[in-house]
Parts: C-alpha cells; sequence; structure tokens
C-alpha cells in the first residue's frame, strides 16, 4: 500500500471513529504493517491537509480525532439553540483544584476553598467522568486521593495536563485563580464548538448536567448543620420528661439543716384546763 491510499484508509478510520482513535487501533487498521514513525508522518500530513478549513485533526489525551474549530461554534450553536445548564461556581473551583494540585484529598480542597465540600460535587464530577479516586493517603481515616482522567482532558481538547493555562503573574493558587485559569466552560461541554466529526457530518447531542442539586448543595448542608445545632441546643434547653424527679444537687455542708424535710409533728394537743389554786387553810 503507497503512501496516498495509507493516508486516505487513515483518514477515513479518523472520520468514522465516534472516539478518538489511538495508536494502536491505528497500526490494527493497517495489520501492524506500518509502524509508530510511520503512522506519526500520516498524521502529520493530514493535519496539513486540512489547515484552513473548519475542522481540524487534532491529537488528545486518549488518541486522535476530527473536530471543528473554536471559531465555528457561532455558527454550530445555531443548530443546537438549547444550551445546558453551566456548572456551578462550587463545581468549577473543586475541579479546578483538583487539575491543578493533583492528587488531592476533599480536605486540601476545603483548606483552599475555606469552605466544606459537598458530597454531591465529588459524585457530579465523578459520573462526568472528569475525577476519579487513585488512591488513599496514608492518613487517619486513609481519605480518598482524587485525581483529573483522560476523560476531562479530551473534553478540554488537550493532550496532557502540561497543557493547562498557566496562572498568570505567578497568582497564588487560590480557589478562584485556578477556577479562572481554566478554559472557559463551554470547552468542558460535549458540544463546545468542537464537534466531532462523524461519516454523516452530524454532531452528537451534549449530555445534559443535572446541576440543580449542585447549586443548592452547599446551602443544604449549611441548613442542615444549623438544624443538627438547634436541635443540639434545644435537648440542652428543654429539660426531659423525667427531669423533674431527679433529684437536686446535693447542699454543701453548711446548709444540711435548711434543705432537710422537716420531721412529721403530732398535732398540738388541747391546753390543760386551768385549776384554782387549793387553799392550804381549807
Amino acid at each position: 500500500m503507497n503512501t496516498q491510499d495509507a493516508k486516505r484508509v487513515l483518514e477515513t478510520a479518523l472520520i468514522c471513529a465516534q472516539q478518538p482513535l489511538p495508536l494502536k487501533d491505528m497500526r490494527t487498521l493497517f495489520a501492524d504493517e506500518l509502524g509508530p514513525d510511520s503512522l506519526r508522518a500520516l498524521l502529520d500530513e493530514l493535519t496539513r491537509d486540512w489547515e484552513g478549513r473548519g475542522v481540524e485533526l487534532v491529537a488528545l489525551s486518549t488518541g486522535w480525532r476530527f473536530q471543528s474549530r473554536p471559531e465555528m461554534r457561532d455558527f454550530l450553536d445555531r443548530l443546537n439553540p438549547e444550551k445546558p445548564p453551566k456548572y456551578s461556581r462550587a463545581v468549577m473551583e473543586t475541579l479546578a483544584i483538583i487539575a491543578y494540585r493533583q492528587p488531592v484529598t476533599r480536605g486540601d480542597i476545603e483548606d483552599i476553598r475555606g469552605v466544606t465540600v459537598s458530597s454531591q460535587i465529588v459524585k457530579q464530577l465523578e459520573d462526568r467522568g472528569w475525577i476519579d479516586a487513585i488512591g488513599y493517603r496514608e492518613a487517619p481515616g486513609r481519605p480518598a486521593l482524587y485525581a483529573t482522567t483522560k476523560q476531562f482532558l479530551d473534553d478540554l481538547g488537550l493532550a496532557s495536563l502540561e497543557q493547562l493555562p498557566v496562572l498568570e503573574g505567578g497568582a497564588p493558587a487560590t480557589a478562584v485563580a485556578l477556577a479562572e485559569a481554566l478554559p472557559d466552560q463551554g470547552s468542558l461541554l460535549e458540544d463546545s464548538g468542537q464537534a466531532v466529526l462523524s461519516l454523516e457530518g452530524e454532531t452528537e447531542a451534549p449530555a445534559e448536567a443535572d446541576v440543580e442539586a449542585d447549586v443548592h448543595a452547599e446551602a443544604q448542608d449549611e441548613e442542615a448543620s444549623i438544624a443538627v445545632a438547634a436541635d443540639a441546643v434545644a435537648e440542652v434547653a428543654e429539660p426531659s420528661q423525667g427531669a423533674a424527679e431527679l433529684p437536686a444537687a446535693h447542699p454543701s455542708d453548711d446548709d444540711h439543716e435548711a434543705v432537710l424535710p422537716p420531721e412529721p409533728s403530732e398535732p398540738p394537743s388541747e391546753p390543760a384546763a386551768e385549776t384554782a389554786p387549793t387553799d392550804p387553810q381549807a
């Protein structure tokens, strides 16, 4: 097979692929007759062939794929005017901290954000396929260590974490600075103006992100904490049903006489009738 025919086969496979195509699958495509160097040379040629078009060939963390260029987003959005909901600020800050400081525990994230991290936020990022627990820290409780996934890099259009934007001006790694350094949220969504090119020329519909619980997650946690505290205060402030039967605190020795119950007294007897004195001369 000559170079031109091999390039046509590879181009067709990339266009028809539903997921990024890794090099090992490309070698299978040619029955291992082409080595990695030959495949990379073909990929470089295809990249140059598609320059100046609305679609580009890019290398991602899991392989290569055709996708639309960012400047085509405004036009492609007209085909899908309904936008999936954006993620809350708490979700983006949590994701940014994991991306830039990984691997981290929930405690590490809470130290940077200064607030408690809701379990719903972590679960949403895990369900989305952007983060995963890769191990446990050797510390009391063995907290899980979280890191980003290859799916996260693919959705951002990156091949590695080294391509993440650098914090400008040596800014401190606060939650806000890290979140602002992440690409626009549109890049984190499946349509993102970078539609995957398929054989039919259609784009996949974006997945709806269930963020309603996330938007109020922290508020719910705060309300729950307040409710628990209120119950604890009420339990201390209001005596229980048997509280009235509890004995009083022991008094001091000096007060024993004052608090001892009085001894039962006999009913007073009637005074004896007065008798007249007897006259000794009588």
